[in-house]
């Protein structure tokens, strides 16, 4: 549904596009890229992430988009009406039909509430930590929206806090600048609870928004394969995977991370669900401990790695490829026979076969032979554009080793 029409507001400016572009537009696709648009000197003049209207060069009507003219994709469609009323309202009424999606296909208070295109909001990401929200506005029109987002937010519900976590590198590419701040409430401390276990959350200080809710999916799946298992929990961040699977009856878990913060929130987690006593927490280089745990002879039912994204750039797309190869290389070996591998990636920039192909490699290298037995992405609060198939970020493999 497109949004009221500002007849009574000034003009918005009118870009065209070049001869011969706006096949994907004229198809769905919601972007337009820089190199579509027939630059005009003044369309630099235009403050990057102010609403336009968008034309093909035959005359053809696209909508009322986000313009960034120093942007790769210089434009994000917002509603097909070229002249709609974009303000609270506007964001509110797509806030509550994100929301009434979750409540479809989550069961719980804990999820992405907003992902971006896919929920008809560009470049804005909310995540939903019980009466906490907390929001990455990463395209400049998101952030010049802020205060309308903020307020369309109040509207939805009542938070106790709003967090705006606006330290994504990617908003770089948008010439925004980093920051972390409390816009609304005064105390931004929350929990999240999965599969019985309830993990504190530091919106203001932890990774990304404080969580990782797209992995849920899978953590329920491995948690399932638990009891009675030794669990070695790689990359483990704040324990999610190896707590879970305690909980789940797992004999002992171990945790391996770099980040001390993030062990010690999971020290807070294993002791505040009563499960320390079968909890080994590690600090150190992934890489190097899981060569040192197969230099000892150590084995384990289970082996979870969830790294950080190898590839940040398609330029690096060879080295990371060759770093998720060498993760299956050192994680194999210390699987015993008849147990599980879970690995994932949430490199964009790798699609699902070339990670496959790493992964196949690296248990080559390792002299492991298995199957895959569940290969998936993020959960379905996580929804895609189907016209922005890359957006798709997360990759998983989860194999049984023989």
């Amino acid at each position: 549904m497109s949004g009221r029409r500002a007849d009574a507001a000034p003009s918005r400016p009118l870009l065209r596009l070049k001869p011969g572009e706006g096949r994907r537009l004229k198809a769905g696709h919601p972007w337009a890229y820089s190199n579509e648009i027939a630059m005009q000197p003044e369309y630099r003049d235009i403050p990057g992430g102010a609403l336009v209207r968008l034309e093909g060069d035959d005359g053809r009507r696209f909508g009322a988009f986000m313009f960034n003219p120093h942007s790769l994709i210089a434009g994000r469609r917002l509603d097909a009406d070229p002249d709609a009323v974009i303000d609270a309202a506007w964001i509110a009424g797509r806030m509550a039909a994100a929301a009434a999606l979750r409540a479809k296909v989550t069961d719980t208070p804990y999820h992405r509430l907003v992902h971006a295109e896919a929920d008809r909001l560009p470049g804005l990401v909310i995540d939903r930590y019980g009466d906490v929200a907390v929001l990455q506005a990463n395209a400049a029109g998101m952030a010049r929206l802020l205060p309308e987002i903020l307020a369309a937010l109040l509207e939805v519900r009542a938070w106790r806090a709003v967090v705006a976590r606006n330290d994504a590198p990617v908003r770089r590419l948008e010439g925004l600048s980093e920051e972390v701040r409390l816009l609304h409430g005064a105390e931004a401390a929350s929990v999240v609870e999965e599969g019985g276990v309830v993990f504190p959350v530091d919106p203001l200080a932890g990774q990304k928004t404080g969580w990782f809710f797209d992995q849920r999916p899978h953590r329920d799946r491995v948690a399932a394969l638990a009891a009675g298992a030794r669990v070695l929990d790689v990359f483990c961040h704040t324990g999610a995977f190896g707590l879970r699977s305690a909980a789940a009856g797992a004999a002992h878990v171990t945790l391996v991370d770099a980040s001390a913060l993030a062990l010690e929130h999971a020290k807070e987690a294993a002791e505040r669900n009563g499960l320390f006593s079968r909890v080994a927490i590690r600090r150190g280089d992934a890489f190097e401990l899981l060569a040192e745990l197969a230099a000892f002879g150590e084995r384990f039912e289970i082996v979870v790695c969830d790294p950080p994204a190898f590839v940040k750039a398609r330029k690096d797309l060879g080295a990371g490829l060759r770093g998720y190869a060498r993760m299956a290389r050192l994680a194999a070996p210390l699987v015993a026979p008849g147990g599980f591998l879970f690995l994932a990636s949430c490199s964009h920039h790798v699609d699902p076969a070339a990670f496959g192909a790493a992964v196949a490699d690296g248990l080559h290298r390792a002299g492991r032979e298995g199957r895959v037995v569940h290969a998936g992405g993020a959960g379905p609060d996580h929804p895609l554009h189907p016209h922005l198939p890359e957006s798709a970020y997360l990759k998983a493999e989860l194999l049984h080793l023989t």
